[in-house]
């Protein structure tokens, strides 16, 4: 695990390969998480894109016209925003929880993962970890 500029933001990397290896024992970190005696809480990005999009006005024309997708991306920045923002309110999340991040491979091609984070990693009061597959760039 590398450690990013933020002191409450960890980032799990590990090979892109292994997603499915991962989330069949991603409980194994909540579990190691509670015994620490800290509280875990999960988010999954990986249907938030199909989510957004269909629930949009106009999603007939984009899944038709998938080249204007890119107009509206920021909008799905401010979903996740929003999204995340909620997720946290119902947890009940404090300074004592770790917050996970999954299914950040769902975003490529859509936003970066850099401006997901820096706009999720201010809203958590304690631990944030990003579940990365791939490679960190610096």
């Amino acid at each position: 695990m590398t450690q990013p500029q933020h002191s409450g933001l960890f980032f799990c990397v590990y090979n892109e390969n292994e997603e499915r290896w991962l989330r069949a024992r991603i409980d194994e970190f909540e579990i190691a998480t509670r015994q620490a005696e800290h509280d875990w809480a999960i988010f999954d990005l990986t249907d938030t894109f199909a989510v957004w999009l269909s629930s949009g006005r106009y999603a007939k024309s984009y899944f038709q016209k998938p080249h204007l997708l890119h107009t509206l991306l920021p909008k799905y920045l401010t979903f996740l925003t929003k999204e995340f923002e909620n997720f946290l309110q119902k947890n009940k999340v404090d300074e004592n929880t770790v917050v996970a991040i999954k299914g950040v491979g769902s975003l490529f091609g859509f936003l970066k993962v850099k401006d997901v984070v820096d706009k999720f990693a201010p809203m958590v009061k304690g631990r944030l970890v990003v579940f990365f597959p791939g490679q960190l760039r610096k």
